[in-house]
């Protein structure tokens, strides 16, 4: 019986050890992310919106027709 409460605490002990690294490591991975891939994420949808801005600059200077949705000018018939 003491056998068996010896293994039953060694596993309980590695148990609570590995939660709490994994907490540990959760906290990291958690931070990491904010601190290294949030500003990334806000910059590039910062970008998107600029080019999408100069292409409606663009779209209003050229004319509505005058550009194919591509982007490539339409031949212009006469």
């Amino acid at each position: 019986m003491d056998a068996a409460k010896g293994a039953w605490q060694d596993v309980s002990h590695v148990l609570g050890k590995l939660t709490k690294s994994t907490g540990k490591a959760a906290w990291i991975a958690g931070t990491a992310f904010l601190i290294l891939l949030v500003p990334l994420i806000i910059e590039m949808d910062r970008e998107q919106q600029l080019v999408e801005f100069e292409n409606q600059q663009l779209g209003a200077l050229t004319g509505p027709s005058s550009t194919t949705p591509s982007g490539t000018t339409a031949p212009v018939s006469k």
